[in-house]
C-alpha cells in the first residue's frame, strides 16, 4: 500500500454506493438465513450466488488466495475466519465480513450477529461495538484527522471496559480493497492524516470482551483472541464529507429482518 490517497468523484461515489448496497443487501440476505443449526459454509455458498445474481463480483474470493466469499468469526474469533463445518449454536456470536467488486470499484461491510439468546456479557459487547463504529463515523468529516476516529472509537471502548485489537485496522477503498491510509482504532501518536471530502474508508472496529492480544491460526487466516474472550466486529464502508459522513454502506437490511425475527421467536 503507498502513502497515496485516491479521492474520489462525485460519478466514482456514485459506483461505490452501488456496490455499497449490494454489500448491505447481502449481509441482509446473511440476517434472513443465519440461525442455530445452520453450517458457516452453507452461509458462504449462499451468499456468493446471492451476489452473483446481482451482477457483482466476490470481493473477498481469490484475495491472496482466500477461497471463500465471506469471513466468518464465532466467539473468539476476531476476523478472517473461515467457512466450514461448523454448526452455528445457540448464545453464538457470528461475525460475517461481506466485500463485493462492481463497476470496478469495491465495497466492505461487517457485522456481528447475535444468535439465538446470548449472554448479557455478549450483547454488551455488541452494544458497545456498534457505538464504537457510529463514534467513529460521527468523526470522518473533512477539517477532521484520522486520529479524531481512533481516538473516539479507543476511549469509548476501554471507557466501558473493553479491549481494542491493535493488531487490525481499517482501510481506504476504492479501486482497490485495501487503499491508503489505513485507519486504526486506536491513536498512533506519529500517523496525523488529514481527510476532506473525496476520501473513502473503511471504519471497522474490533473490540474485545478479555485482552486486545490475538494470535494468528496454523490455518493462515482467521485471528483469535489469546485469552479466548469474545469479540465484536462492525464494519461500514464511508465518505467522507462536508459536515456529516455519508454512508456507502449501511445496516438497514440487516436490522429489518432482526426485528422481524426477534418478533416471531
Amino acid at each position: 500500500m503507498n502513502d497515496i490517497i485516491y479521492y474520489k468523484s462525485y460519478d466514482e461515489i456514485q459506483l461505490m454506493k452501488n456496490s455499497g448496497n449490494i454489500v448491505s443487501k447481502a449481509l441482509g440476505e446473511v440476517a434472513n438465513i443465519i440461525d442455530v443449526g445452520i453450517k458457516t459454509i452453507d452461509i458462504d455458498r449462499h451468499i456468493e450466488l446471492f451476489i452473483k445474481k446481482h451482477n457483482a463480483i466476490p470481493a473477498f474470493k481469490g484475495y491472496h488466495e482466500y477461497p471463500y466469499t465471506l469471513c466468518i468469526s464465532v466467539n473468539d474469533q476476531v476476523v478472517h475466519g473461515i467457512p466450514s463445518n461448523y454448526i452455528i449454536k445457540n448464545g453464538d456470536i457470528v461475525s460475517v465480513d461481506c466485500g463485493v467488486i462492481k463497476d470496478g470499484f469495491y465495497a466492505d461491510s461487517a457485522f456481528t450477529f447475535p444468535i439465538g439468546k446470548i449472554s448479557e456479557k455478549k450483547m454488551n459487547l455488541l452494544k458497545i461495538t456498534q457505538e464504537c463504529l457510529k463514534l467513529g463515523i460521527n468523526n470522518a468529516i473533512s477539517g477532521n484527522n484520522i486520529s479524531d476516529i481512533s481516538f473516539a472509537i479507543q476511549q469509548h471502548a476501554e471507557n466501558n471496559g473493553y479491549s481494542v485489537v491493535k493488531d487490525l485496522v481499517g482501510h481506504g477503498i476504492g479501486k482497490n480493497l485495501h487503499e491508503y491510509p489505513e485507519v486504526p482504532n486506536f491513536i498512533v501518536n506519529d500517523k496525523k492524516v488529514s481527510m476532506k471530502k473525496g476520501l473513502v474508508i473503511a471504519i471497522e472496529p474490533m473490540i474485545n470482551i478479555g485482552s486486545g492480544d490475538v494470535y494468528h491460526h496454523n490455518d493462515n487466516w482467521t485471528i483469535l483472541t489469546k485469552d479466548g474472550s469474545c469479540s465484536a466486529h462492525y464494519e461500514q464502508t464511508v465518505h467522507v464529507n462536508n459536515g456529516k459522513a455519508e454512508l456507502i454502506t449501511n445496516f438497514d437490511y440487516i436490522n429489518d429482518i432482526l426485528l422481524k425475527k426477534q418478533y416471531n421467536y
